[in-house]
């Protein structure tokens, strides 16, 4: 199953499974990520991708009737520990979502808003990160004459931007996207795509993404998930050219999907 080793992963999954009221969604998931690189999960729709992406900063612990067994490592931490600050791990490990979530305030307090929630007042500080952020979002030039106008006046593709400048604001070890393009014309994909390009010198990336051709274009390892099982897991360019699964083979071809 798994083609390549990772060293010292920022991720290690252990026998996940996690289960919706009495329907088992994941089955006994290993898999290790690994640092400043872009992993990429595919898989048909309904197979698992999301649901694993959402344990790991412990997002499914908002779904009534949810229940996880098994292992979740960072940095050799288990944040399904019943100590674990859960605050302080969606803090280092940031979310893009689906659809675009700026909050209804101006540009730069959504940009902020992490840190201010974490107590932080100084504004040079806050100023400086702001600016930093926003560069690192490929942002900064089109909003900079207007950080105090509303988010929600934005282009959808800026306010996308605007949410991963929001997410690294608060430096965190981790970044997960949840299929970040898919309400995103092709201009404004590219701008992600390339953005996360950029991202992965700093932060660890995880994309959930339906789109093959995004996977292939982005990711330096890609996931395939079926029907709450992993069936492949390897450098991106070894798993399209040459999967070693039969299963894999047939959904990257579109025999089935």
């Amino acid at each position: 199953m798994n083609s390549v080793k990772i060293e010292n992963p920022v991720i290690e999954v252990a026998d996940l499974r996690f289960f919706y009221g009495a329907s088992r969604a994941l089955h006994g998931i290993d898999l290790k990520f690994p640092e400043k690189r872009v992993t990429a999960l595919i898989g048909p729709s309904g197979c698992g991708k999301s649901t694993l992406l959402r344990c790991f900063n412990r997002m499914n612990d908002l779904v009534d009737g949810s229940r996880v067994d098994g292992q979740v490592l960072l940095d050799g931490e288990n944040i399904y520990h019943k100590k674990t600050d859960i605050i302080e791990l969606r803090r280092k490990i940031g979310m893009v979502f689906q659809k675009s979530n700026p909050f209804p305030k101006s540009i730069y307090e959504n940009v902020i808003y992490g840190l201010r929630i974490g107590g932080e007042k100084n504004k040079r500080l806050l100023d400086e990160r702001v600016e930093t952020s926003l560069q690192s979002a490929a942002l900064w030039d089109e909003v900079k004459d207007r950080l105090h106008d509303s988010a929600l006046s934005l282009s959808g593709g800026q306010m996308q931007r605007l949410c991963i400048a929001r997410a690294i604001a608060v430096n965190p070890k981790v970044i997960l996207m949840d299929e970040p393009c898919s309400a995103l014309d092709p201009k404004s994909t590219a701008r992600v795509e390339e953005l996360m390009g950029k991202l992965r010198e700093n932060f660890t990336i995880i994309i959930v993404t339906h789109n093959m051709q995004q996977a292939a274009r982005v990711s330096d390892y890609t996931a395939f998930l079926f029907e709450g099982n992993l069936i492949e897991f390897g450098q991106t360019e070894q798993l399209f050219v040459k999967p070693q699964n039969k299963q894999t083979e047939d959904y990257i071809t579109g025999r089935f999907g």
